[in-house]
């Protein structure tokens, strides 16, 4: 069943088995907030069990070899502004966000955002440098990225 994310009222509905909900929560928030004041686009989720992670996951495995060990709770998945967009929010507090431009020589990225407090997941502490960024919905958020060089 869908869940609309409120970024006003920021819920842990969905994410209650996160020992990082309330930040995983923000977080998600976060992004919500993003989306409406970017594209007024309204940030839906469903649960991980509803919704297909293939495409997400043969990206994260073909292009630089990774699984997460982590739960996936919660997927979104939407096409705005000339992006096929997916995000998937793991139990550990991970955010794993897609961005692939459906044009072709357009952008395509993965990003990793950490919820606040949360270790560097070990598939990603050897390989990826993160950066911090502040947010009044999620706190400290650390975040990184790889560019997509395949074709999904």
């Amino acid at each position: 069943m869908p869940y609309t994310v409120d970024f006003e009222n920021v819920s842990t509905v969905g994410l209650t088995s996160s020992p990082a909900a309330e930040a995983l929560a923000g977080l998600r928030a976060n992004e919500a907030r993003y989306y409406k004041n970017k594209y007024d686009h309204v940030f839906t989720v469903r649960a991980a069990s509803e919704a297909p992670l293939d495409w997400v996951n043969r990206i994260l495995s073909d292009e630089r070899d990774i699984v997460f060990s982590a739960r996936p709770l919660e997927v979104a998945s939407f096409e705005v502004d000339g992006f096929r967009m997916a995000y998937v929010f793991y139990e550990s507090g991970l955010s794993v966000n897609v961005m692939y431009g459906i044009g072709d020589g357009t952008k395509r990225a993965v990003g990793f955002k950490l919820s606040e407090g949360m270790e560097v997941p070990e598939e990603l502490a050897s390989r990826f440098k993160f950066a911090r960024q502040k947010s009044k919905l999620a706190g400290v958020i650390r975040g990184s990225f790889f560019v997509i060089r395949g074709e999904y």
